[in-house]
């Protein structure tokens, strides 16, 4: 909570994973960092140990094969990858599409790159799925997609994936799908890779973040998986521009993908939970039930005239104005289910009181 001259602030609208990771993978990044060997430059390009971990992860988990040395390139972050795969797919002047909406700093990417923004429209009647024949097809380098989605709270809707290799097939374009909450799914869902739908590989790459399923948020690491040529591109970006990440976050990195998965279940778990806390205090105050298949985010239309900043102002709880997610997020707002048990009461209670004025 922050404090004003009107009283204490709620704060629903962090991105931050507030539980961190497993005390094994910890205990393992505490006896790496006292390696002597892990204080010079690590591979460049990645321990191979940490690639097989996560060829592994994609084998057991997602169902899809990857070839560790040739299809697994290591990254600082995805927030990382999503600037530098804009830089590797895009020339200047030609277009890269986002969704809309979608996470704020896609187009931080586009810019870097020199390329043009083009919007791809999620429709909402329809599961916030992408319409791709409402999409601008000019020179466009490359599609992004996130699935589970920041901000929507939805998981791929059925087809979504092989409608994405129809569009890069007819296009020419890459496909990049953002699979940061990927394992954060609910009501009995099974996580889906992009990667796993016939032909992705052949014409794009995943991002996997550490930071959602393992709680290594700020420790900066993730992966880009998939199509070679990428993968190569972005590993040839990084020798020139880095010199690896520090040697015990990725053995931390092989501790957590290795180890028991215990935590990730638990994670999953508990914002579940809290996503039916959410349904239930607002159940009846709005037009259509709150949006949340998986992340640890809501997703809600709220009814005129109430506003994000309305909330704030009257109301004393901080939600994500869903126009900070792009035109099509106007009138929506996100709620954060990565928050305490007592905050996330606290708030509801707020919300819950200005919808029923």
């Amino acid at each position: 909570m922050a404090a004003s001259a009107a009283g204490p602030v709620v704060d629903l609208g962090r991105g931050n994973p507030e539980v961190g990771p497993p005390a094994h993978v910890v205990d393992r990044l505490v006896a790496a960092g006292r390696d002597e060997r892990g204080h010079g430059y690590p591979p460049f390009r990645g321990l191979p140990e940490l690639k097989q971990a996560i060829a592994n992860r994609y084998r057991a988990v997602y169902g899809v094969e990857l070839d560790p040395e040739r299809e697994v390139a290591v990254v600082p972050g995805t927030k990382t990858a999503i600037v530098e795969l804009a830089l590797v797919t895009a020339e200047r002047g030609s277009s890269i599409l986002l969704p809309d909406p979608g996470y704020p700093d896609y187009p931080s990417g586009v810019a870097l790159a020199g390329a043009r923004l083009a919007h791809l429209p999620l429709d909402a009647a329809a599961g916030w799925a992408p319409d791709f024949e409402r999409a601008d097809r000019r020179d466009c380098a490359a599609v992004y997609l996130n699935y589970p989605s920041n901000p929507c709270a939805v998981a791929a809707p059925t087809g979504v994936f092989g409608d994405a290799v129809r569009f890069a097939e007819e296009t020419g374009a890459v496909v990049v799908h953002d699979f940061a909450y990927g394992d954060l799914v609910f009501d009995g869902r099974r996580p889906a890779s992009f990667l796993a739908e016939p032909g992705a590989k052949e014409l794009g790459v995943e991002m996997f973040s550490m930071s959602k399923s393992y709680g290594m948020a700020g420790w900066r690491l993730g992966f880009v998986a998939g199509n070679a040529e990428l993968v190569a591109r972005l590993e040839l970006l990084a020798d020139h521009v880095r010199a690896g990440v520090f040697r015990a976050v990725q053995e931390a990195g092989v501790a957590a993908l290795d180890g028991p998965q215990d935590s990730v279940a638990e994670r999953v778990a508990r914002y579940e939970d809290r996503r039916n806390r959410v349904v239930d205090a607002l159940r009846g105050k709005l037009a259509s039930e709150p949006r949340c298949e998986g992340t640890f985010f809501v997703w809600l239309q709220l009814p005129p005239p109430l506003t994000t900043e309305r909330l704030l102002t009257e109301y004393r709880v901080a939600v994500a104005p869903g126009e900070g997610f792009g035109p099509r997020g106007a009138g929506w707002a996100r709620i954060s289910l990565a928050v305490s048990d007592a905050v996330l009461d606290a708030g509801l209670e707020r919300v819950a009181a200005a919808l029923s004025v």
